[in-house]
C-alpha cells in the first residue's frame, strides 16, 4: 500500500501552470504598465479591455514557449524574479531596466547596494517572489509523453497568437497612436524590459571584453606655461547634481551661498550626455560629442587624462565614488573609499570631505602643470542624508532613509537640497585652497555634474531614465568654472567675454576641449568649436 503522503501537492498540467504564471506576471508585477495604459487610452475603454485579453495571450505564448520539460519550473522562476525586481524599482521610483541600468547595477559597490536592498523591498521580493515561486515548486506537473506534450504546446502557442494577432489588428490604430506619443509604455513592461536590459549588457560586455584604448593625441605639448609657476587645473565631476536646485541658476533656495561669494562662471544651459553614471563619466571626458558617443566608442579610444598626459601634465584621478568607468586607467588613480578613513567614511561610503582632506598637501607638491580630477558622491540617492555632515542639515524635515516612499516629496526634496548646499561648500574650499596658491600657481577648478535627478516629478525618482524618455530634471546639470587671474592672463582669456559665452548653451560635449583649452595644450584632437571659451581666448605664443 502506498504511504501516505505527508504534503498535500495539487497535480496541474504544465501549461495550466503556464497560464498562472503568465497571469500572474502580467496582472501583479505590471502596475505601472497598466497605470499608463488607462491613462493615455482613457478615451478608448474597448481597446483597454482587449488589450487585456491580448497581452494574457502574448504572455500566455511566451511562457509556454520557455516551459520545457524539467527546465519549465526553474525558468518560470528566473521570470518571477526578473519581474519583482522590475515591478519594485519601476512602481516605487519609475526607474527604467534597460542595458544602461543594467550595467549600473553591475558596476556598483556593496555599499551603494545596500541602499536599495531596504525592508520594503525584502517585503515585497517574499510577496512577489518567493511565495510565487514557493507555490510553482509546490504544484506538481503532470507528465505527458513528448510528442502529446508539443502538440498541445504548438496548439496553445498558436491560438495564443492568433487571439493577440486579432487584437492588435482590431485596435491597431489606438495602439501604434499610443506607442508613438508615448514612447516610455513598453519601457514598463515586466520582465520584458529587464530582461531586455540584461541580455543586451551582457552582449555589448562580450563584444567589448578584450577591446584595448587606441592612443588619441599623442601630437600633444603644452605651451605657454610660466616659468618656475605651474598651471593646475582641479574638475570636479560632480554626481547627480541637477541644474534646477542650483540658486547660481535661478532656484529659489539659497543653496549656493559660498559659490555666490566667488569668482565663477555659471553655465545655465548646460545638458548631460547621459542619465547614469556608468554612461556620463566617459562620455564628458571622451572627445566624441554624445550625438557620436558610444560605450564602444569610449573603451575603443582614449580619453581626456590621456592626452593631457601625453602633453607632459601630471594627472591624478582621486575617487569617492563607483569608480572612473574606465577613464583613469592610465593615470595615477587613488579610491578614497577603499582608504577608509573613519573621519570621513562609514559602512563602505565617505562624505565628500575625504577629498578634501589631502588636498592642501597635494597642491604644495606640485612641481609642473598638472590636472587633478576629484569624483565626488555628490548628491547621489535614494539616502540623500547620507550625504552632508549634520551643519548642513539646514533644510528639515529631511527624509532620513532609504525608503523615499515613506517621505514626502517636500521631505525629500529638503534631503536632496541639503546634498546641493554642501556641494556647494566643498567647491567653495577647492576655490579658497587654489587661492591660497597665487603666488606659487596658476590656478582653476572646473565642476561638471554627471546627470541630474527626479525627486518625484511626474512620479519619477532617481536617474537613469532612458535618454529619450528623460525629463530636463535628470539631464539639467549644473557646470562652472573658476580661474585665478594669473591663470586667465596666461590662458590669454577675457572675463567679460567668458560670462558672456556661459549664456550659451553648454554641455558634456565640452568639456574634452575646454580643458586642452585651459592647459594650453595644442594637439590635433582638439576641436576650438567645442572649447566653451575659444572665443574669448586672445593669442598666446608658443
Amino acid at each position: 500500500m502506498e504511504k501516505a503522503r505527508i504534503f498535500y501537492r495539487p497535480r496541474i498540467d504544465r501549461i495550466g501552470l503556464g497560464l498562472l504564471v503568465s497571469i500572474f506576471l502580467l496582472l501583479l508585477t505590471n502596475r505601472t504598465f497598466w497605470s499608463k495604459i488607462h491613462l493615455y487610452l482613457a478615451a478608448q475603454p474597448a481597446a483597454i479591455w482587449m488589450l487585456y485579453l491580448g497581452m494574457a495571450a502574448l504572455f500566455t505564448a511566451a511562457v509556454t514557449l520557455l516551459s520545457v520539460g524539467p527546465l519549465a519550473k526553474p525558468v518560470y522562476s528566473l521570470l518571477i524574479v526578473a519581474a519583482a525586481i522590475g515591478s519594485w524599482f519601476t512602481d516605487r521610483f519609475g526607474v527604467v531596466i534597460d542595458a544602461d541600468m543594467v550595467r549600473n547595477a553591475f558596476q556598483t559597490t556593496p555599499a551603494e547596494a545596500g541602499h536599495l536592498i531596504t525592508t520594503g523591498f525584502l517585503v515585497h521580493m517574499l510577496l512577489f517572489a518567493a511565495l510565487p515561486i514557493g507555490l510553482v515548486f509546490w504544484l506538481r506537473t503532470i507528465r505527458r509523453p513528448f510528442l502529446q506534450s508539443a502538440m498541445r504546446k504548438a496548439v496553445v502557442i498558436a491560438a495564443c497568437l492568433l487571439v493577440a494577432g486579432g487584437v492588435a489588428l482590431g485596435f491597431s490604430k489606438s495602439y501604434a497612436t499610443a506607442i508613438r506619443q508615448h514612447k516610455d509604455i513598453l519601457q514598463s513592461l515586466n520582465p520584458a524590459t529587464p530582461i531586455d536590459g540584461t541580455i543586451k549588457f551582457l552582449m555589448q560586455a562580450g563584444e567589448t571584453a578584450y577591446i584595448a584604448a587606441q592612443p588619441i593625441g599623442t601630437d600633444a605639448r603644452i605651451v605657454a606655461s610660466a616659468p618656475g609657476k605651474p598651471r593646475v587645473t582641479i574638475i570636479v565631476a560632480g554626481e547627480t547634481a541637477r541644474a534646477a536646485n542650483f540658486s547660481l541658476g535661478g532656484y529659489a533656495r539659497d543653496t549656493n551661498p559660498e559659490l555666490a561669494r566667488q569668482d565663477i562662471v555659471y553655465f545655465p544651459k548646460a545638458t548631460s550626455c547621459g542619465t547614469a553614471t556608468a554612461t556620463s563619466i566617459p562620455c564628458m571626458f571622451s572627445m566624441f560629442p554624445r550625438a557620436r558617443y558610444s560605450h564602444r566608442k569610449g573603451l575603443e579610444n582614449e580619453g581626456l587624462l590621456d592626452v593631457l598626459s601625453h602633453a607632459g601634465a601630471d594627472v591624478a584621478w582621486w575617487d569617492n565614488n563607483t569608480g572612473s568607468k574606465g577613464v583613469a586607467d592610465r593615470v595615477t588613480f587613488i579610491d578614497l573609499v577603499k582608504i577608509a578613513d573613519p573621519r570621513f567614511c562609514a559602512d563602505g561610503e565617505c562624505q565628500d570631505s575625504v577629498l578634501l582632506d589631502r588636498l592642501d598637501a597635494w597642491l604644495d607638491s606640485v612641481e609642473k602643470d598638472s590636472v587633478l580630477v576629484l569624483h565626488t558622491i555628490g548628491s547621489h540617492g535614494p539616502t540623500y542624508y547620507l550625504r552632508y555632515p549634520p551643519e548642513f542639515r539646514r533644510f528639515t524635515p529631511d527624509c532620513r532613509t532609504a525608503e523615499l516612499a515613506n517621505c514626502t516629496d517636500a521631505e525629500i526634496v529638503n534631503a536632496y537640497d541639503n546634498t546641493i548646499l554642501y556641494t556647494d561648500h566643498v567647491l567653495s574650499t577647492i576655490i579658497d585652497a587654489l587661492k591660497a596658491r597665487s603666488g606659487t600657481l596658476e590656478t582653476s577648478m572646473i565642476y561638471m555634474s554627471d546627470h541630474g535627478e527626479s525627486l518625484g516629478e511626474n512620479g519619477l525618482y532617481l536617474h537613469g531614465t532612458p535618454y529619450f524618455l528623460a525629463p530636463d530634471f535628470q539631464t539639467h546639470i549644473p557646470f562652472l568654472v573658476w580661474m585665478d587671474p594669473a591663470f586667465m592672463r596666461s590662458t590669454g582669456l577675457d572675463r567679460a567675454c567668458m560670462l558672456a559665452a556661459a549664456g550659451k548653451p553648454a554641455s558634456h560635449d565640452n568639456l574634452f576641449h575646454s580643458v586642452l583649452g585651459m592647459m594650453n595644450v595644442r594637439t590635433k584632437v582638439y576641436d576650438p568649436g567645442l572649447d566653451v571659451f575659444a572665443g574669448c581666448r586672445k593669442a598666446v605664443s608658443s
